[in-house]
């Protein structure tokens, strides 16, 4: 378990943009991390050694794991494409 959730600058802000009740469903998913910081639903990025990131619909949040700490790098929505692919 990790003691410290820590939002860079850039995550606090694009936290605290979002709607009260998109920020409640991203909150619990901040204390999951918290409990378990490889959850299973959990995906490592690929290259970047304690870097992960977790899907919540259309937004992930990217963060990286350092001795009892997590550091929230970023809360981002997924880009939506302009025309659907074939």
């Amino acid at each position: 378990m990790l003691s410290t959730i820590l939002l860079t600058p850039p995550a606090e802000q694009q936290f605290r943009a979002l709607a009260k009740p998109l920020r409640k469903a991203l909150a619990k998913w901040l204390q999951i991390i918290k409990n378990q910081p490889r959850a299973p639903e959990a995906k490592k990025l690929q290259g970047l050694d304690h870097f992960y990131r977790v899907r919540d619909g259309d937004y992930r949040i990217l963060y990286a794991i350092r001795e009892q700490d997590f550091f929230v790098l970023a809360i981002k929505q997924r880009a939506r494409a302009e025309a659907p692919r074939p």
